[in-house]
């Protein structure tokens, strides 16, 4: 009997804590929700919060339901890391590999050095520059015209490769068609094959150039539940569901980010007290310390302009995506400031701490 009595006192404290965790998670959910209503975070258009393998917040702003397609952005950039991660895997690619082995019309003997990690690092050597407002805007100029790969070549080379970061989706562009000529598939079908249908993704739309190649620095369209699969294969290392769809080795190699960019996303979201420390970058996947209050942990991330974020926080074993329409203003940074003032808090108060 006393056992018995025990037992259910314990439940009885059990189902309070939890009651009272799930008041904590709704009162931060109501505030968040209040403050993008009242646009103190506008054009925020979805969240969606993964802890281990659930489902914990998903929420949708200003006309985009769960079945809505969002442009991706440049956070697609990061899926092209993964699908050059396929095709190194199988072998089809090395990082040592140069232009010139891809692209025989190309006769300029400096660009025929840049190699396939000078590209994936960004430091291609190239001049493009999309990050610190100092340009030229490439891409820009590129959508302009008939031939987007015949233009990434043609661009003039402004410093030694491997030597400077400079953000540009010139670099990205040439990764994703060295990907389909060394497969022999477009990339639409190689992404399909090796990457979308091992995940059950069926539902996007690729954004494509005149000449029919898939834009691979952007502009793709997709669920924000499907940017969490990507978000989870990383977070497993390259597998999903029990088969490996990109090995771990890449996975290591792509997200260690040492180059440092003297930029922080946290910085530009305008968050007070928050402690700000550079972003640093591998290839076409960011990482940045966050610090704010007790927070202390390290987030890798994809990022694509207007609010586009595939988000890993490994030391709370989640993943979080948002979505939003902050197109070409520092606003699109808001997402930082909201991970730090409320999502980390709902997942430590899910998790009990």
């Amino acid at each position: 009997m006393i056992k018995i009595k025990i037992t259910l006192l314990i439940l009885a404290i059990l189902i309070t804590i939890s009651g009272h965790s799930q008041d904590i998670k709704k009162a931060l959910l109501k505030d968040l929700k209040d403050e993008i209503a009242e646009k103190v975070y506008p054009n925020i258009d979805g969240i969606v919060v993964e802890l281990g393998d659930e489902i914990i917040l998903e929420e949708y702003f200003n006309g985009f339901e769960k079945d809505s397609l969002h442009d991706t952005r440049s956070s697609f950039k990061s899926i092209t890391s993964l699908l050059t991660g396929i095709a190194i895997d199988k072998k089809l690619v090395s990082l040592d590999d140069k232009l010139s082995h891809f692209f025989p019309e190309l006769k300029n003997k400096e660009k025929s050095n840049i190699t396939v990690q000078h590209l994936l690092e960004m430091r291609s050597g190239l001049n493009c520059e999309e990050f610190y407002g100092i340009g030229p805007e490439c891409e820009n100029d590129m959508w302009e015209t008939n031939d987007w790969i015949a233009y990434c070549l043609g661009v003039d080379v402004k410093g030694l490769p491997g030597l400077n970061w400079s953000y540009s989706s010139n670099d990205p562009m040439l990764m994703g068609e060295i990907v389909a000529r060394a497969s022999g598939m477009t990339i639409m079908d190689f992404a399909k094959k090796n990457l979308f249908k091992p995940l059950g993704i069926k539902n996007y739309k690729w954004t494509i150039s005149p000449k029919g190649r898939g834009m691979t620095a952007g502009s793709f369209y997709m669920k924000p539940i499907d940017m969490l699969k990507i978000s989870g294969l990383v977070s497993n290392k390259g597998k999903w569901k029990g088969n490996q769809i990109v090995s771990e080795e890449w996975i290591e190699k792509s997200t260690n980010c040492e180059i440092d960019l003297d930029f922080s996303f946290t910085r530009y979201s305008k968050m007070k007290n928050a402690k700000y420390e550079s972003a640093k970058y591998g290839f076409y996947w960011y990482r940045e310390h966050l610090q704010f209050d007790e927070i202390k942990t390290d987030v890798l991330f994809a990022s694509g302009n207007g609010g586009q974020y595939m988000m890993l926080l490994s030391d709370y074993n989640a993943k979080v995506v948002f979505t939003g329409s902050n197109y070409g203003n520092w606003r699109g940074k808001l997402p930082f400031e909201i991970l730090l003032k409320y999502i980390i808090p709902i997942i430590e108060n899910e998790n009990g701490k």
